[in-house]
């Protein structure tokens, strides 16, 4: 009995970075970021200083997902939808974005991260794009993580455009409609180019998908955290990871046929 505590004790001091298996890391991790917002307004300020203070949040993040060295993270950034908040707090987003990708080009750089975007970028200011398109074409070469920032996105703007974009080829015979089925959708997708995250992490405390990803995260394990956004570290990210792993992904199968009667019977 002591032996059995003792080795429980042990384990809860294992640091959770410690026990993730590096053999089971998902690919690909997107994130909700969640409750920028409230976390301003809870210390009476407003919603931008919030918006201010998550940009630790994302190269905590961002630096812990390429050390365990993860092949994609995408982070949901701005929705089309959030074009319709106040002009104000519109305006401070984008010039906060902009400062933020001038300043973190470099440690982009340093950490060989490539940086890529999806969403309806020719919607976004000038500048924005401009400082975008910067970032992106000088990290282009770089080899580790994939960092791909979803900008004025909405899932249902993306399959509109794919269903679009379909109906223009169909109309110039460039396809046949017997040839549509769910991979020439895929490539007609903002994502054709990256593999459908594995896991999905929504903070503040919420339970929406809120139009992200809708297509491709039709087997994605959620995980939802009360933590604002604000104040999620790298070992948040590394709770999710642990949590991830200790599911079973069935992908509409049984167990047993994916393990076996071993599963079962141990």
């Amino acid at each position: 009995m002591r032996w059995i505590v003792r080795h429980m004790t042990d384990k809860i001091n294992i640091p959770v970075k410690d026990r993730i298996n590096r053999e089971k890391l998902p690919k690909h991790i997107a994130i909700i970021m969640d409750g920028s917002g409230r976390w301003a307004q809870q210390r009476g300020n407003q919603r931008i200083f919030g918006h201010q203070h998550a940009v630790a949040a994302v190269r905590d993040t961002v630096e812990a997902v390429a050390e365990l060295g993860l092949e994609y993270l995408t982070l949901f950034a701005f929705s089309t939808e959030n074009w319709k908040r106040p002009k104000s707090e519109v305006d401070a987003l984008m010039s906060l974005l902009v400062s933020t990708i001038h300043k973190e080009t470099g440690t982009l750089l340093k950490n060989n991260i490539k940086l890529l975007a999806i969403g309806d970028i020719a919607s976004l200011p000038v500048n924005v794009q401009r400082q975008l398109n910067k970032a992106i074409e000088k990290s282009r070469h770089n080899s580790g993580l994939k960092l791909i920032l979803a900008l004025s996105y909405s899932s249902r703007w993306e399959i509109l455009q794919a269903v679009k974009n379909i109906a223009k080829e169909l109309e110039s015979g460039t396809i046949r409609y017997e040839e549509i089925n769910d991979k020439l959708f895929e490539q007609h997708l903002n994502t054709s180019d990256f593999p459908e995250p594995e896991l999905v992490i929504r903070t503040s405390g919420e339970f929406r998908i809120s139009n992200f990803l809708l297509w491709q995260i039709a087997y994605s394990e959620l995980y939802f955290t009360k933590t604002l956004w604000p104040d999620f570290r790298r070992e948040d990210l590394y709770e999710a990871i642990l949590n991830f792993q200790n599911r079973e992904r069935r992908f509409g199968k049984t167990a047993d046929q994916i393990f076996g009667n071993s599963k079962t019977n141990s």
